[in-house]
């Protein structure tokens, strides 16, 4: 068995409450790793050319306002 499998068989096990407390704290972590990902990629310039774009389309007229 692997470790994925293993943390799966973990997570059917809990109970209602338990449940919720870890969906709680993977929503949060999830979100901070995520959060960290795009920080990386931002400093490494992988984000520019997306930058770019929009400005670009901004600038052309192709953007509207939220």
């Amino acid at each position: 068995m692997n470790r994925v499998e293993n943390i799966e068989g973990q997570v059917k096990s809990l109970s209602l409450a338990e449940l919720r407390v870890f969906r709680d704290w993977f929503a949060s972590f999830d979100a901070k790793v995520w959060d960290d990902q795009i920080e990386t990629d931002s400093r490494n310039g992988k984000l520019r050319s997306f930058a770019e774009r929009a400005l670009r389309d901004h600038e052309a007229g192709r953007s509207s306002r939220l």
